[in-house]
């Protein structure tokens, strides 16, 4: 009787720590969202809200190549929320198209910032949306579900990813301050770190983890090797770096650094699954052999490898969909699209393949070998 109240005890602290959470993480982001609509007077922009918007006229256009288009003026009436002119109210011509290419309209309640000229011969321009209500709701919605489904694994994952942002961002001042001069050493280490801190927050730190990271450590740089022989050997015929878009360096380098950190996400993906799945075979049977864990580790990245391919195909064409439509659509043939648009994006997906095929037998091998005799539950 006592077990059973004491279990039954454990079990309404553990509800109520869980309706306790859940409230946390609903108050702290609607508060999150709503200070993203009172904190103007963080902004050194200025920053007006659309108080009154009414649509003067329409036109449509055709261009030679039969692309139809529609044009709306706005009239656009704002009051200024920050710095000197708070308060000011200003009208604003606004043109936009159905397409929204390059622009966009304006509804009432939106939050814009504006550039109000010096002199009084310019007029007041829009220059955009304030955005940062709708990146902090999708930033609240991702971290609630982890925190309320994963819990404290969901909080690893969080602080992994803020780790990581905060360390790709140093890197990326450090190469403009260095003007690009040790980029491959720079993203190299980082890569490093990554794949390190990553695996460290989300596995712990135990064997396991080490497995891990050195199969994923192993199969980028197999990747790479084998990249940089095929375009040796090559010559780096058809790769376009020239269809890089705003380089202010050298393109190869950045190609290469690109790939190295998006094949390593590939990568250490598929070598947790591989590995994870492994040390739990070794907890449910103790006595099974080095020979078997290899196979069955074979067995599993067989299994995963078509999806974890298909999701970075599909990655591929969801970044390049919207410019291979504009190439397209604007007179160019499927030929210049695909070598200005998807070629480098394509060599990228490959070489990703092939980090993702190598780290099977890897990851199989490395676990099969240091894996320990007996395997904490």
């Amino acid at each position: 009787m006592l077990l059973k109240k004491g279990e039954k005890l454990k079990q309404r602290i553990k509800q109520r720590r869980g309706w306790w959470l859940t409230l946390t993480v609903v108050i702290l982001g609607l508060l999150a969202v709503g200070l993203t609509r009172v904190n103007a007077g963080w902004y050194r922009q200025t920053v007006a809200v659309v108080t009154h918007v009414q649509r003067e006229n329409r036109t449509t256009t055709t261009d030679e190549f039969r692309n139809r288009d529609v044009s709306t003026t706005q009239r656009v009436t704002l009051r200024v929320l920050n710095h000197r002119q708070r308060g000011r109210v200003y009208h604003v011509k606004n043109v936009y198209t159905a397409s929204g290419a390059m622009d966009q309209a304006y509804r009432r309640g939106n939050q814009v910032f504006i550039r109000i000229p010096s002199d009084h011969h310019s007029s007041v321009a829009i220059q955009g949306l304030k955005r940062d209500t709708a990146l902090a709701f999708v930033v609240w919605l991702a971290a609630a579900l982890l925190l309320l489904i994963m819990r404290f694994s969901g909080l690893m994952a969080l602080l992994s990813v803020g780790l990581n942002a905060a360390l790709f961002y140093a890197a990326i001042q450090i190469d403009l301050m260095t003007n690009g001069n040790h980029v491959y050493l720079l993203f190299g280490v980082l890569a490093i770190v990554f794949a390190a801190l990553t695996l460290w927050l989300v596995l712990g730190w135990g064997r396991q983890m080490a497995v891990t990271f050195g199969a994923t450590m192993a199969g980028t740089l197999c990747a790479l090797v084998i990249s940089l022989t095929v375009f040796a050997l090559t010559h780096e015929r058809g790769v376009t770096y020239e269809s890089m878009q705003y380089v202010t360096q050298v393109p190869r380098p950045l190609f290469l650094v690109e790939t190295i950190l998006g094949s390593l996400g590939a990568v250490m993906d598929e070598s947790t699954d591989i590995v994870a799945s492994l040390f739990q075979l070794k907890r449910e049977r103790p006595d099974i052999e080095n020979g078997q864990v290899f196979k069955s580790g074979i067995q599993i990245g067989r299994s995963i490898m078509g999806p974890l391919i298909n999701v970075l195909f599909l990655i591929f064409m969801a970044e390049t969909f919207a410019m291979t439509l504009l190439y397209l659509r604007n007179g160019n043939n499927w030929g210049y699209t695909f070598t200005m648009n998807m070629s480098l994006g394509m060599v990228q997906s490959l070489i990703s393949g092939i980090g993702i095929v190598l780290a099977i037998p890897v990851a199989s091998w490395l676990a099969s070998r240091l894996m320990p005799k007996e395997v904490a539950a």
